[in-house]
């Protein structure tokens, strides 16, 4: 296993990347999109066991503002998930050399793919959803509310600031205040949904506290499978992680 970290340059500011590239390297390689408080670091094992069990190329990367990527120059817009297909996808796919790909992202970053598949539907191969959000629901309002308040607690940002150091607050507020904003309400993936040309796997927790399963069935809809996962929160690749690596090296398989 070959692990390379990267800067990609992008008009915004430099983002943080790393690939990690089997031996056996076979097919597009994957590209991972991070959640609201994610990085590269709190991928952890993953891309790397993600990489050895689909014999593929995986690709992750710091949104800007996050991680080891530049500081954002001011508040997310509210197309921001857009955004990120549009922005960021196309430097970062010149600058690794990367042709057609594989989109799959956690929670937000699964809405992020989904805009990317829908955006470049000639090279993106397939689609991974896990724990996406398909809209903007009661649900996962509450637990961002719930969220908001442990972050009152100093410690918490503490440890959100070991992997985005002086970023922390704003990559907090940025989830927050940008999901509970009520020009945010309406949002929806419907229209980019109905653009993707690929395979569809829309992986859920059955207990996950910031979506129901109304998200991977709308987001699987007349594309691809909807997949509970049982015993399972908003973290699946952690919690489930050997079930979510069998799922998407079979559904990777079959493409």
């Amino acid at each position: 296993m070959t692990e390379t970290e990267w800067t990609i340059r992008t008009v915004e500011g430099n983002l943080f990347a790393k690939s990690w590239t089997p031996e056996a390297d076979r097919g597009a390689p994957i590209i991972l999109f991070h959640d609201s408080l994610g990085s590269v670091d709190l991928w952890r094992g993953f891309p790397q066991r993600l990489a050895a069990g689909t014999n593929r190329r995986v690709i992750a990367y710091d949104r800007l503002g996050f991680g080891r990527s530049d500081v954002h120059p001011g508040r997310l817009a509210l197309d921001f998930i857009a955004a990120e297909a549009r922005d960021s996808i196309p430097p970062l796919c010149d600058q690794l050399g990367v042709a057609a790909f594989v989109a799959c992202g956690h929670s937000v970053g699964g809405g992020m793919a989904v805009e990317t598949a829908a955006r470049f539907p000639e090279r993106c191969r397939g689609l991974v959803t896990i724990a996406a959000q398909a809209f903007v629901e009661e649900r996962t309002l509450a637990g961002i509310r719930d969220a908001k308040r442990d972050f009152q607690d100093p410690a918490n940002v503490a440890r959100l600031a070991r992997y985005h150091g002086d970023k922390a607050r704003w990559v907090l507020d940025a989830w927050t205040e940008t999901w509970l904003s009520p020009a945010f309400s309406g949002w929806t993936l419907d229209r980019a949904l109905a653009a993707v040309r690929c395979p569809v796997l829309a992986l859920h927790g059955d207990r996950d506290e910031y979506g129901s399963a109304a998200h991977p069935e709308r987001i699987a809809a007349g594309r691809g499978a909807a997949r509970l996962l049982p015993d399972t929160g908003h973290v699946p690749h952690r919690e489930q992680e050997a079930l979510v690596l069998d799922a998407i090296r079979s559904f990777l398989g079959g493409l």
